[in-house]
């Protein structure tokens, strides 16, 4: 339950802010059709971060704890650092309208730019640290669907209703704590001696 409670959380903090959020206003903008957007945003994220998951336990069974504990730990450090940098979508990051409807568009779309994106990242460090690719594609796929549908549904309003520099400072201290905690070896936390 720890898997997937955590990812929820990460995720979804993590997303406020981020370039597919930001892509799933511009997407419901766009085409005003919710429906197919949010099973875009939820197809997509499922396919990319069961991958991700799935990199994330090939890296855990390759490393040994050890060699894991320092790896999760500067991994968690830098996605600390890495959410204090704001985001932001370039035109050329949507499809065009004229060619694919909304579902494909925000299939597409969301697909490429999760690739390496934050949320990517920790869902490979979710599930190395967690060794459950189930609950951790669950978890991250609920956290980035709680971000991105209320994005969908109220467009811009909801954007400027959330002080973005303070959910950006809270997710940057949960993933350092993360960071710390694994660094320092805080129990079995992370599975190493």
């Amino acid at each position: 339950m720890d898997a997937f409670l955590i990812s929820t959380g990460i995720v979804a903090i993590a997303e406020v802010g981020d370039k597919t959020q930001l892509l799933a206003l511009i997407l419901a903008a766009r085409f005003r059709k919710p429906v197919p957007i949010i099973i875009g945003i939820l197809i997509a994220t499922v396919a990319n971060h069961a991958l991700a998951a799935w990199v994330g336990l090939l890296v855990a069974d390759w490393l040994g704890p050890e060699i894991l504990r320092w790896v999760l730990g500067l991994s968690f450090l830098a996605m600390a650092a890495w959410m204090l940098i704001p985001d932001k979508v370039e035109d050329g990051d949507t499809l065009s309208a004229s060619r694919f409807g909304p579902f494909l568009a925000t299939l597409v779309t969301f697909f490429l730019l999760e690739i390496g994106d934050k949320t990517q990242v920790a869902t490979i460090a979710l599930a190395a640290r967690f060794d459950d690719i189930v609950m951790v594609t669950i978890g991250t796929t609920l956290g980035m669907m709680i971000a991105n549908v209320p994005a969908v549904l109220v467009g811009k309003a909801a954007a400027t209703r959330i002080p973005l520099t303070f959910v950006h400072a809270v997710a940057a201290l949960i993933f350092a704590a993360l960071g710390l905690l694994a660094l320092v070896n805080a129990g079995d936390l992370f599975g190493a001696a």
